[in-house]
Order: C-alpha cells, then structure tokens, then sequence
C-alpha cells in the first residue's frame, strides 16, 4: 500500500472547509477525467457512498467510497471524516482532518491506497502521483466561491 499526505494551512473557517472538502460531487470537478455520484441521499454522515468515475466513455475505472467515520469540527475540536475505497482496482482509505488554527484552519489529507495488479516496488510513485492529484484537487476545493457546486 502506498501512502500519502497532503497539508494545507486556509483562510476559511473549519466549518467552511469542512464544507468543501465534503461536497463529493465537486471532487469530481477538481479531477481531470472523473466525475462523482452520491448514491445515497440526504446530507453526508456515516454510511454515505459515492463513486468516482475515472476514464473517458467506456475505457475507464470505478472508485466507489464509503463514509465510516463522519465528525464535523466543533468548537476547538478538530473534524474528521474517514473514506473506505472498496473497488475492484483501487482500494484503501482515506481521511480528511479539518483543524481550526490561528486565521482560518488547518488541513490534513492522508490516503493509504492499493491499485490492483500494480507491484509494490512502485509505491513511491504512487505516493508521489497521488502527492500531485489530491494537492491540486484539495487546492482547488478550498478555493472554490462559497456555494459551488450546490
């Protein structure tokens, strides 16, 4: 399994980068190639399941999550919310961590994922990639206008 992390300091309040981290569909934007579905409806809590869908027409791949840990920042306690990846080619997990800090809030990404049929000796640069790809999509969701994709 490969893992990463990616940090980011924002000038948004907790519960606003919360927000955006959270509204999956809009991963989907912020990902060349990949559109998201919410399969489950009402607002997102533990037990939320979506797919990322990665690919153009038929040639492409399926990223199905589940939502297993949903905490909203409170307060001085920091929010977490834990994705389970469960599909046939990529599996593993991840977890977003939104802290308030002096200014706004601090972000932490960490995902630990698998790619089927893909040798352990290439870990590292799935790290790096993944580095890459999640940096600029959390970039991207914390800087979106408030209310995008809604």
């Amino acid at each position: 399994m490969s893992r990463f992390r990616v940090v980011r300091a924002v000038p948004l309040t907790p519960a606003e980068a919360w927000r955006r981290l959270t509204d999956w569909p809009a991963h989907g934007r912020q990902v060349p190639l990949t559109r998201t579905a919410v399969l489950t409806s009402g607002p997102s809590r533990a037990g939320t399941r979506f797919t990322a869908r990665t690919g153009l027409g038929p040639l492409g791949f399926d990223d199905p999550m589940e939502v297993v840990r949903w905490e909203p920042p409170r307060g001085d306690r920091p929010g977490v919310c834990r994705l389970e990846k469960y599909g046939r080619l990529v599996r593993g997990w991840a977890e977003i961590e939104v802290a308030p800090e002096a200014g706004g809030s601090r972000v932490v990404w960490t995902e630990e994922l698998s790619v089927r049929g893909l040798p352990r000796a290439f870990d590292g640069v799935l790290a790096r990639a993944g580095r890459v790809v999640f940096g600029r999509a959390v970039d991207g969701l914390l800087k979106a206008p408030s209310g995008a994709g809604r």
